[in-house]
């Protein structure tokens, strides 16, 4: 399986607007059957917020699904199935809380996601739960990957975490052969395909 971004309905009246952003059935009859065991909701107060990139190797491998409850974001996956043809390759897009799209991540991807405003808050779902000694990440710079992150205009430099912000690019896990790229390819390339509601 690859990203996708999923649509789901909304329904507006003049009091606002009601959505259905989760179904299991529903989910299911769309390909979409992961077994959620953790949501996780992040608040960054500054535009130009980079969080990333981010996975988790071996057994605890996580598939997310994540939306935008507040602001704007930019969120990226990058494919780190080694066996794959489009390996090393990326998709981005915008999440907001206007647009209300949810973009799901399968296993074997690094994920991260750029502030494009004030006060962004973001939800996901994960498959498995968080494992310090399974964590992992990459530059968000790196220029084998080359990911085009739409700045802001009055934002010069990324906003990091010290963590996030010493990441190493990906040619240096894979000749320590730190990040043992155990993710399984199952022979579906990298795409972004829709699901709309």
């Amino acid at each position: 399986m690859s990203c996708q971004l999923i649509k789901t309905r909304r329904f507006s009246d003049d009091r606002g607007w009601f959505t259905e952003s989760y179904n299991t059935a529903r989910f299911a009859d769309w390909g979409v059957a992961y077994d959620w065991c953790q949501d996780n909701h992040s608040l960054s107060r500054a535009a130009g917020t980079l969080r990333g990139l981010h996975f988790q190797h071996g057994a605890a491998a996580q598939a997310k699904l994540v939306r935008c409850l507040a602001g704007r974001i930019y969120d990226v996956a990058v494919d780190l199935r080694a066996a794959s043809p489009t390996y090393k390759q990326w998709i981005g897009v915008e999440l907001s809380a206007e647009n209300g799209p949810q973009l799901l991540i399968p296993k074997g991807f690094a994920h991260g996601f750029l502030t494009l405003t004030e006060n962004c808050e973001v939800a996901y779902k994960v498959d498995a739960y968080y494992a310090p000694e399974s964590d992992g990440g990459v530059a968000w710079d790196d220029p084998d990957i080359g990911i085009a992150w739409p700045f802001p205009s009055r934002v010069a430099a990324p906003l990091l975490s010290e963590k996030d912000a010493a990441l190493p690019p990906l040619a240096a896990l894979e000749s320590l052969n730190a990040l043992t790229l155990d993710f399984a390819y199952d022979g579906v390339p990298l795409a972004l395909t829709e699901i709309v509601q």
